[in-house]
């Protein structure tokens, strides 16, 4: 059993977590959904954690979107950096939130959890379409105040969905041209990181990067260059989204077709994550 190492405040989980960003090597953002997920990563020797809003959704009966409750997404971040000693990013959406008036005290209630992160998208719920630039740098901007309000240096990973969402950007060009804009404009109201989520082209994300000139999230799906490249490329965060769960559920559906057919049996019995591995990790024996 590894000797306990020493807790450190949030204040200091902020900190780590802007280096992490800062450290010229490709930081790899997992994840992942609940105290169990983070202890798995932690005992690993994983820097620092990520919630995807997608895999909290999906595996409390909702569709992603905001259709779970604010509260119960708080109730799950609070449990999640409580089990941990790393730095914990929370996916928070829009920030379940439909004007400032609703995201300020949000904000405040997501930093009471214990989080030093929050990826913030710039889709308005409630029509699907992307919010004016200006408006989404308003956003930032109070975020930014309500964090240093409480002394904590949150870390603002700004998505951008232009590749989602964007139909007047109808070329890879154009969208490229509109990503840059809003990367610029969000860079300059306080944002810490750049998340064209969507962007795949080896040639957009270098441009990007020497563009920007700030740290760049890519998402793994098809069509991204390697890790390996994209750490050559100056890329400072891959994030994972819901591809745990994804991998999780595969796992799940593969062995419950073999049972159907009375075959299996070995992967239960010969499964080297027994019992008391998961309970080492509940009870920190890593």
């Amino acid at each position: 059993m590894a000797q306990a190492a020493i807790n450190l405040t949030q204040q200091e989980k902020a900190k780590r977590f802007y280096d992490l960003h800062h450290s010229g090597k490709l930081l790899i953002l997992p994840n992942i959904w609940d105290c169990l997920g983070a202890n798995l990563l932690e005992s690993l020797h994983y820097p620092a954690i990520a919630t995807a809003s997608a895999s909290v959704a999906f595996t409390n009966g909702f569709d992603d979107g905001q259709n779970i409750s604010f509260d119960s997404v708080l109730a799950i971040l609070k449990k999640i950096a409580g089990s941990v000693n790393i730095p914990v990013s929370a996916d928070i959406e829009s920030g379940f939130a439909e004007n400032d008036t609703e995201l300020k005290p949000n904000i405040k209630q997501l930093l009471a959890t214990g989080i030093v992160g929050i990826n913030i998208e710039d889709t308005d719920k409630q029509t699907t379409s992307i919010v004016p630039i200006e408006t989404q740098c308003e956003r930032i901007r109070l975020i930014k105040k309500v964090a240093e309000e409480m002394g904590v240096s949150l870390f603002i990973n700004a998505r951008a969905d232009v590749y989602l969402r964007g139909k007047n950007f109808d070329t890879p060009e154009l969208k490229f041209e509109e990503a840059l804009r809003r990367g610029r404009a969000y860079k300059a109201a306080g944002a810490d990181c750049f998340y064209p989520i969507g962007m795949t082209r080896q040639e957009d994300i270098k441009r990007m990067v020497e563009q920007l000139q700030m740290p760049v999230n890519v998402i793994t799906i098809p069509g991204i260059p390697e890790l390996n490249v994209l750490n050559e490329l100056g890329v400072s965060r891959v994030s994972l989204g819901p591809s745990f769960l994804k991998i999780a559920i595969k796992a799940m559906k593969n062995l419950a077709l073999k049972l159907q057919t009375f075959e299996g049996l070995s992967d239960i019995t010969e499964n080297e994550i027994t019992s008391s591995y998961i309970k080492d990790l509940v009870n920190k024996n890593y």
